[in-house]
């Protein structure tokens, strides 16, 4: 499944991108999905950086939801090359639960639009049925319909996330 969202944030694209990729860890409280996110590592080479987080999801997930739901099933690696002379971000996501199943990756570019700039995330969701716990005659069945509900629920959350980084900058810019 194709992943493709445009959001508009009205501060410079330089801004953004740095936001994005140097302070992670502070958008938390403005990322209402959210719980966690950790820096496991960063190698910087130039303009480009390589790093490595863990982020835990299910911050507005209801607790009996959660309580079904394990931590690992909303824990997932990313692996990103942040590109700051191309303005872009390569990504990896490897899920912590059903690891051989779950494939996602794609690139978020950082675009100049009049008065800020445009945040696109561009990428690809697979969910492979024959490496999920479920009966192999059921994997043709219930894929394309975890992959479609994946979709409904990561596309908002793709665009609360460019929220999340505006009222960041928002509170950042009150307080100067």
């Amino acid at each position: 499944m194709k992943l493709n969202v445009d959001s508009f944030l009205p501060f410079p694209r330089e801004v953004v991108f740095r936001t994005c990729r140097d302070r992670l860890v502070e958008l938390v409280p403005f990322l209402p999905n959210i719980r966690g996110i950790e820096e496991k590592s960063r190698r910087d080479d130039g303009l480009v950086a390589h790093i490595v987080n863990v982020w835990q999801g299910g911050g507005d997930i209801p607790k009996v939801a959660r309580a079904v739901l394990s931590e690992k099933m909303l824990t997932w690696t990313d692996n990103a090359t942040w590109d700051e002379g191309a303005w872009v971000c390569a990504w990896r996501m490897e899920a912590h639960s059903f690891k051989e199943a779950v494939h996602a990756q794609g690139r978020n570019e950082f675009r100049v639009a009049d008065g800020g700039c445009t945040l696109a995330v561009l990428g690809d969701l697979e969910i492979d049925g024959k490496k999920l716990p479920i009966p192999r005659f059921l994997a043709g069945t219930i894929a394309p319909a975890v992959e479609k509900f994946l979709g409904a629920m990561i596309r908002p959350n793709l665009t609360e996330t460019a929220k999340g980084v505006a009222r960041f900058l928002e509170a950042r810019a009150r307080k100067l």
